[in-house]
């Protein structure tokens, strides 16, 4: 049994990446569509799919790759685990590579990045960044 679904999700992109593969699948949940539409709102991913199949949702995410077919994320990290919680208030929120990098922010108002985040003054847990 898998318990931290978004650990898998990253360790699935970065595994992908090192092998240079450009579309990975997944068992689909809420959170993970709106984690996926967030990285490709902010260009990491190119697209999200998400799709029924004997009646279990699966999510399709295609990876980006610079023109000499580096990975587009360079970096991906989660950051509150299951053991160790990271939750923060909005003026706390991690700045991710002096700005360069994402890091996204479970909220009560949904995932976000840490972007929308502070501009709603708004704090949450801290689930990965992206670089």
């Amino acid at each position: 049994m898998m318990m931290d679904r978004i650990a898998d999700m990253l360790t699935r992109i970065r595994n992908a990446q090192t092998a240079g593969i450009e579309k990975i699948e997944m068992p689909a949940s809420n959170a993970l569509l709106a984690l996926a539409e967030l990285l490709k709102e902010e260009g990491y991913i190119a697209a999200v799919k998400a799709y029924n199949h004997k009646g279990h949702r699966y999510l399709r995410l295609t990876l980006r790759y610079d023109d000499e077919g580096q990975p587009i994320i360079r970096e991906i990290n989660r950051i509150s685990k299951s053991g160790r919680r990271v939750y923060v208030g909005a003026d706390e929120i991690p700045r991710v590579k002096s700005g360069y990098g994402v890091a996204i922010v479970s909220t009560s108002q949904g995932i976000m990045t840490d972007k929308s985040a502070r501009a709603a003054h708004i704090g949450g847990e801290v689930l990965c960044t992206v670089f």
